[in-house]
């Protein structure tokens, strides 16, 4: 009798985890046990199976995995969650994910993939995530991704795609992420073309719609006023033209809304006053002109105002100081005049407040030596007279105090010195007179100090005050011996 002996076949799912492996650098993995081993599939790292032994998930983020992701894993049909994000792959995204008809997690980003979006993707009618961001992806956004009925979160940004945004994506209508946003390397970003789709406005779900740092021209859809539930809408760094909607003051939920950096014109709509839970306005570096609203001060729940750059004029509205939340306060490269309101001070949550480059006149108000939370005073490049208010002295929490390019007058305040986490103090172009206080050497911290093109100010000439000079970046005279 003739025994015949053949080969056992490898289970497909095996077949496609070791395939994972050679092709991943798996002996390098920072976690791989049991992998290879005759130990069932779902005791190896990272893997789950279902009651027939087949892999139902693939979890290797953070594995530090080096090497291109095989096609093989295309057999794994009973799959529903593949993570291999945060590690080192490179390569194609295999267009054989798509045969993965169970899955519903997709998650690829923080790696260095390159290619394009398989637009086979679009078979995973199951899928509610697919996230391929921070990658090197190039090509068009495929319009078979509207095809995913069940699809609440598609994260596509920090990838180099091009192209425009397929209408086709407004058929999502579980969506609740869109994230296209594409890597910035300055104003006006990259990647995406073309005008902002408004079948976007049907996303009924959409929590988050962040498109900035692409080259979207054309105007800002009204309809996107219809998205109700939205909670953050970014459009910053593009090419948007026209008016700034004022459908966009329906969004009851909205909490942060970035629209800097664009081409912008007109007033900002009062129907933005409406939008009592807004947290973070940026309207910076556009072209609307005109006087900033006194509304602004309604807006009770901010806590970052960004209004560079955009040409406004007139006075800071007093209102502004209501805004008891508010953190940040960017009002910098603007044509403001008048003076600062003393109101500013009350602003005791206050940590960051730019000024620079106005025609802002009158004297420094004392007032602001209150903002104990102060970290930046940038008053530079106004026309402000009168001293420095020795108040100042008082923001205990300060690290960088810009006051050049005025007309302020007299010595600096010896309170000054008692700033003790001052890292840079910025004091040149104005009329001030007199020496720099000897306590400035006791501030551990200070890193720079420029107090040169003043009337009278100087350093003191004795040894150790310029001993301290020669080890930090200053510039100025020294007093007369």
């Amino acid at each position: 009798m003739v025994i015949v002996v053949t080969a056992t076949p490898t289970p497909p799912d095996r077949a496609a985890l070791e395939a994972l492996y050679k092709a991943t650098d798996g002996p390098n993995w920072k976690r791989d046990t049991n992998w290879l081993s005759d130990r069932p599939l779902g005791e190896w790292r990272g893997v789950a199976t279902d009651g027939e032994g087949r892999v139902r998930s693939l979890r290797l983020d953070r594995n530090e995995l080096r090497g291109s992701i095989p096609p093989q894993l295309g057999d794994l049909t009973n799959l529903e969650t593949l993570d291999l994000g945060l590690n080192d792959l490179t390569g194609p995204i295999p267009p054989e994910l798509g045969n993965l008809s169970n899955l519903r997690r997709l998650e690829l980003g923080y790696n260095e993939l390159t290619g394009s979006i398989p637009p086979e993707l679009g078979n995973l009618s199951n899928l509610w995530r697919l996230d391929l961001q921070f990658n090197g992806l190039t090509g068009y956004i495929p319009a078979r991704l509207g095809n995913l009925p069940n699809l609440e979160r598609l994260e596509l940004g920090d990838n180099d795609l091009t192209g425009p945004i397929p209408p086709e994506l407004g058929n999502l209508s579980k969506l609740r992420i869109l994230y296209l946003r594409m890597r910035s390397y300055g104003f006006g970003g990259n990647g995406l073309t073309g005008a902002i789709p408004p079948q976007l406005g049907n996303l009924a779900e959409l929590r988050i719609l962040g498109l900035g740092s692409n080259s979207l021209t054309g105007p800002i859809p009204p309809q996107l006023g219809n998205l109700t539930n939205l909670e953050g809408l970014g459009l910053a760094y593009n090419n948007l033209a026209g008016p700034i909607p004022p459908q966009l003051g329906n969004l009851p939920n909205l909490k942060e809304l970035w629209l800097g950096s664009n081409q912008l014109t007109g007033p900002i709509p009062v129907e933005l006053r409406n939008l009592s839970n807004l947290e973070r306005l940026d309207i910076s570096f556009i072209e609307l002109a005109g006087p900033i609203p006194l509304w602004i001060g309604d807006l009770s729940n901010l806590w970052e105002l960004s209004l560079a750059g955009s040409q406004f004029t007139g006075p800071i509205p007093r209102e502004i100081g209501n805004l008891s939340n508010l953190r940040i306060l960017r009002l910098e490269y603007n044509d403001l005049t008048g003076s600062i309101p003393s109101e500013l001070g009350s602003l005791s949550n206050l940590e960051w407040l730019w000024l620079v480059h106005n025609n802002l006149t009158g004297s420094i108000p004392p007032e602001l030596g209150n903002l104990s939370n102060l970290e930046t005073l940038s008053l530079s490049y106004n026309e402000l007279t009168g001293p420095i208010p020795p108040e100042l002295g008082n923001l205990s929490n300060l690290r960088g105090l810009n006051l050049n390019e005025n007309n302020l007058t007299g010595p600096v305040p010896p309170e000054i010195v008692g700033l003790s986490n001052l890292g840079g103090l910025s004091l040149n172009g104005n009329q001030l007179t007199g020496p720099l206080p000897q306590g400035l050497t006791d501030i551990a911290s200070l890193s720079s100090l420029y107090f040169q093109d003043n009337a009278g100010l100087c350093a003191p000439p004795d040894e150790a005050f310029q001993n301290w000079l020669g080890m930090i970046p200053s510039l100025g005279d020294n007093c007369p011996s």
